[in-house]
């Protein structure tokens, strides 16, 4: 049986498009090129100290910081109506789940987000993002489970052990962060920087909305995603959010001058 095709019309004005002062710097001039929606995420944040993590960030991009210390972000959540422009949704091609381990640095006055790893459970997605991002994504082994009690997620990447095991859910109702917060300082970055084989940094653009950001609880049963970077998270209780839902688009990534 052939796969079902979902109409979705986004790629002629998108959501995300109707929300345009809040960004930081004018939107690119060129064409983006795909949209994705975030969907039932946690951003679970934690302060270092910037030396600890220097080591891990090209030399060309400053690591950032907020009253003189930076944060390592985990962010599980799940992807939908991930594809290219133009291109109608997939089942089992634009859905699945996606787990980010990340960094905030900065370049020419363009804060973004370095990663460090991002883990997915679709094998195709990986590869592109490998080859056209150059992002280094992993493919693991991912089951989320959503109810009115929260968000379970599990997710194991292989073939060395690599785990994160949780339950999470939202404690208040949806709200944008305040310009000049740490909540804002490190959800609204509307760039990502990545680097190719040859060891130049590129940045790609995105646009999305506010993000529409709840206080959370969450019990963290296991978090091995910084075991393979050697950094320790200090043993304090992370700062939690919660976003139930979150459309973007992206632009292909432009070689830093």
């Amino acid at each position: 049986m052939a796969p079902r095709i979902v109409a979705d019309y986004s790629e002629i004005v998108h959501p995300s498009l109707a929300h345009l002062h809040h960004r930081p710097w004018p939107m690119p001039s060129r064409p983006w090129i795909g949209r994705q929606t975030w969907c039932d995420l946690l951003f679970a944040h934690w302060p270092v100290p910037v030396a600890s993590v220097r080591h891990l960030v090209p030399a060309s991009l400053d690591v950032d910081a907020f009253d003189r210390q930076t944060w390592i972000g985990i962010v599980p959540f799940r992807m939908e109506g991930v594809m290219v422009r133009g291109v109608p949704s997939v089942p089992w091609i634009s859905a699945f789940p996606e787990l980010n381990v990340r960094l905030y640095v900065t370049r020419d006055g363009k804060p973004g987000v370095w990663f460090l790893s991002l883990d997915a459970s679709n094998p195709l997605a990986v590869w592109a993002a490998r080859r056209f991002f150059h992002l280094p994504y992993e493919h693991a082994t991912m089951t989320v489970d959503v109810s009115q009690a929260g968000v379970d997620y599990r997710s194991l990447r292989r073939p060395t052990p690599v785990a994160f095991e949780g339950t999470y859910r939202a404690t208040d109702a949806p709200d944008t962060s305040k310009p000049g917060s740490l909540e804002h300082w490190l959800t609204e970055r509307y760039c990502l920087y990545a680097q190719d084989p040859r060891g130049r940094v590129l940045r790609c653009e995105v646009h999305h909305r506010p993000w529409p950001l709840q206080r959370a609880e969450a019990v963290i049963r296991r978090n091995e995603m910084l075991k393979p970077h050697g950094v320790l998270l200090p043993d304090i209780k992370p700062l939690l959010h919660f976003a139930k839902r979150l459309e973007v688009i992206v632009w292909a990534p432009k070689r830093v001058s």
